[in-house]
């Protein structure tokens, strides 16, 4: 599909997808799109009074929307697999999986378990969470994983000597290693279906340069200027939602390939393939970050 646009995705009524941070930003956007499109949608968020706005909002402007919520916690592992269960109790399917949540440049703090957050939530939360709904998603057919990916990956490498700030900490550096481990996973992920002879596809976006909350854990001027100054060079969160949307909904789209916006260094435009840094594509470094968050979550991902 050369010019994607949601109006010529036909229905997705029946189908069951999951989007985490869905309350707010870019997993608001995609959970309204998919709504739109007839998808049952699971709004999976932290918090109940946010998400509860969300779906009222999405009600208002699609009356008949599919939703439910269901609360998950990404900076608990317990969390993560208490909702897992719940879903794996209420749904016989599990078409998408959008691992939309994140975190950008805290201040250093740490996971339930002890993670530095912004790995432990970009990444190994959404790793588990996989892994905990892997056999749903292995048997419906054409299902697909998204992982949430981001430009900042590509001066950003695997540091497993530091990979939860154990000597130091960068805010841009673990945030870049972050959405790099989200990219690796997709790949690595990609690769095993394959061998496992599979139909699920894991596929991965970013947004470009995006006006979204997701500045708000910034130091407070950076905070205040981080939505405007998005807007202003990049784009709306409708838009930077639409690379998200086009590799879980595009049905050209196959395992392994990775969107984002079109117009100049990736920062916004229409939605198309785009290609990773190098480093995201090392093989031995993949494999190694598969083993050490398996590690990490107390679980074997076994396809």
């Amino acid at each position: 599909m050369e010019n994607f646009s949601l109006e010529s995705i036909s229905s997705q009524k029946g189908k069951v997808a999951l989007v985490t941070g869905a309350n707010i930003g870019l997993g608001f956007e995609t959970a309204l799109a998919l709504a739109k499109k007839e998808a049952t949608v699971i709004l999976a968020c932290r918090s109940l009074p946010k998400a509860q706005e969300a779906m009222n909002s999405i009600l208002k402007k699609v009356p008949n929307a599919d939703l439910e919520i269901i609360l998950i916690d990404l900076m608990s592992l317990e969390s993560v697999e208490a909702f897992a269960k719940e879903v794996s109790k209420k749904y016989e399917r599990l078409d998408f999986i959008i691992a939309n949540a994140g975190i950008m440049m805290p201040p250093f703090q740490k996971t339930k378990e002890g993670f530095e957050s912004q790995i432990g939530v970009n990444y190994l939360a959404h790793f588990l969470l996989v892994n905990l709904l892997f056999p749903i998603l292995s048997k419906t057919k054409d299902s697909r994983v998204v992982m949430l990916s981001s430009l900042a990956h590509t001066h950003a490498k695997i540091d497993f000597d530091n990979l939860n700030a154990e000597k130091s900490y960068s805010t841009w550096k673990a945030y870049g290693q972050s959405k790099l481990a989200c990219l690796m996973f997709t790949y690595e992920l990609q690769r095993r279906i394959d061998k496992s002879g599979l139909s699920v596809k894991s596929v991965a976006a970013h947004p470009g340069f995006s006006g979204t909350n997701l500045g708000h854990l910034l130091p407070s001027i950076g905070a205040s200027l981080f939505t405007p100054f998005a807007s202003l060079i990049g784009q709306s969160a409708r838009a930077g939602a639409l690379p998200t949307l086009r590799a879980a909904l595009d049905p050209e789209v196959k395992g392994g390939e990775y969107f984002g916006p079109s117009g100049f260094r990736e920062v916004k435009g229409k939605p198309v393939q785009v290609y990773s840094s190098y480093r995201s594509h090392d093989l031995l470094v993949a494999s190694k970050l598969w083993a050490a968050s398996e590690k990490l979550t107390g679980q074997e991902f076994t396809l």
